[in-house]
């Protein structure tokens, strides 16, 4: 898988498909003889069809891409894509799986490198703007075009939901009456809408703008819209604030959210 170095030199990033296009002459395999295992040339092909899928989806649509527009868009043939993929919808769902993959793991390194819970829910919503920010041929393609899938495309999404539902694994102690479940689940999926209108209207790029809201509305349901407020101002904390918040069960310091993957 391809790799770059992130913000703090580790070359351990994995690229979201649709980062680079498919035709990237870096990942050229030159006719004739290959010395490359064949291994090697199947992963390359594949990740070049998924970044031809995420362009030419955003680009035409779901419904109006057809697999020559994703091969052409790789500079790969149609056999190889068969090879690989039982079909468009196949590498919908495969584009989808990896990129969110990398989106929650990006989300989850965050998360753990956080003092609290606070703290770690700012940082991994700001993980998530900045990656598909970065990269809106994936927000699109992801987001908006994931209906146009089908039933396959909307099972994509609950499954997707329920993981980002783990980084609200250790929320605080709700008053009697009101679900936790129902809760976090009206969160998750407000935070999503949000996403969705904003990539919607062709704003991909100023969803950064929206950690501080998406901040205060993921915190405000356990702690209070106060509350939230004023732990969310704490970008550094002092030892006192820090002492306080560690004897705090509003943000006490969870283990990394594990994702599966």
């Amino acid at each position: 898988m391809a790799m770059e170095p992130d913000v703090r030199g580790n070359a351990d990033v994995v690229l979201i498909p649709g980062a680079r296009t498919g035709r990237d002459p870096a990942r050229s395999i030159k006719r004739g003889p290959s010395r490359l295992p064949p291994g090697v040339v199947a992963a390359t092909q594949r990740e070049r069809l998924l970044d031809g899928l995420v362009h030419t989806v955003a680009q035409h649509g779901y419904q109006r891409a057809t697999v020559s527009d994703i091969c052409r868009a790789a500079g790969v043939t149609r056999p190889v894509f068969y090879e690989l993929f039982t079909g468009k919808e196949d590498a919908f769902l495969a584009a989808h799986r990896h990129g969110t993959g990398v989106v929650i793991r990006r989300m989850a390194r965050a998360f753990a490198a956080a003092p609290d819970w606070c703290a770690g829910i700012r940082e991994a919503l700001r993980a998530m703007l900045q990656l598909l920010a970065g990269v809106p041929a994936f927000a699109t393609m992801a987001v908006i075009e994931l209906d146009a899938v089908g039933p396959a495309g909307r099972q994509e999404r609950t499954q997707l939901l329920t993981r980002f539902r783990a980084f609200f694994a250790d929320i605080p102690e709700l008053p009697d009456g009101v679900a936790a479940e129902a809760m976090i689940d009206a969160v998750v999926g407000g935070v999503y809408g949000t996403l969705q209108r904003r990539i919607d209207a062709d704003r991909t790029a100023e969803l950064p703008d929206l950690l501080p809201t998406l901040s205060l509305f993921c915190l405000a349901p356990f702690l209070g819209p106060t509350e939230a407020a004023r732990r969310l101002a704490l970008d550094v904390p002092g030892p006192g604030d820090r002492a306080g918040a560690d004897d705090d069960p509003s943000c006490t310091r969870i283990d990394p959210v594990n994702t599966g993957q």
